[in-house]
């Protein structure tokens, strides 16, 4: 089973990767540390399964499941993460992850959910309960369409740059596109979403788990 490890804490992934070579039938085919590198790795490395943190620089976590659900579909997405918040699981199930295991669990919880994955099935590491999302998830359904998903994959990834604080000109250099360029994806974008302020788009960011919340 090869698999591509990505989380931005390097002490982490050295954690993850011990646990997951210990496995004789694991391989560890690569690694990154920022969610824009994910993307272009998996598709080069088509892992059978992608163990990733739920709150990646450059592009979140929940971004990053969402692209690789439609771009290269066999691979099956673990999500690692801190947060037990059941809007983040059920967000980050929509998106196409099969499992979610928090951080603080024992090793043997991702060793679960990754061969749970493997096998095409759903795994929510304790103390998540399947029930509890399961009704969360209906209760939210019926909800009105969330304009996030109007956005285009660019406007996805300048919205995070722009929600972590980067300038237009840092955003242009990093994207290879022009300063004007990011402006009018951010006005599309702000327009899009009904945000007027930059405190706006932090509250939002914050809301749908493109930026950390505070512990």
């Amino acid at each position: 089973m090869t698999i591509v490890l990505a989380d931005d804490h390097p002490v982490v992934r050295l954690g993850v990767r011990s646990v997951l070579e210990a496995e004789p039938d694991f391989r560890l085919v690569g690694e990154a540390a920022d969610g824009r590198e994910v993307l272009p790795l998996v598709e080069r490395l088509r892992p059978d399964i992608l163990v990733l943190d739920l709150m990646m620089p450059g592009l979140s976590g929940l971004e990053v499941t969402h692209q690789v659900s439609r771009r290269t579909p066999r691979t099956r997405v673990v999500i690692l993460s801190m947060y037990a918040n059941e809007a983040y699981v059920a967000a980050a199930l929509r998106n196409g992850a099969l499992g979610y295991v928090l951080k603080g669990s024992h090793a043997t919880e991702l060793v679960r959910a990754t061969r749970a994955a493997a096998a095409d099935e759903r795994y929510l590491g304790p103390p998540l309960s399947e029930q509890a999302i399961e009704l969360y998830m209906q209760q939210t359904q019926d909800a009105s369409i969330d304009s996030y998903h109007g956005l285009t994959a660019r406007e996805r990834e300048i919205l995070q740059l722009v929600a972590e604080g980067h300038t237009s000109v840092d955003i242009a250099a990093r994207l290879f596109i022009s300063a004007r360029t990011v402006e009018s994806h951010r006005a599309s974008f702000m327009i899009k979403l009904g945000l007027r302020t930059q405190t706006e788009l932090v509250r939002y960011a914050l809301r749908r788990g493109i930026l950390p919340l505070d512990e």
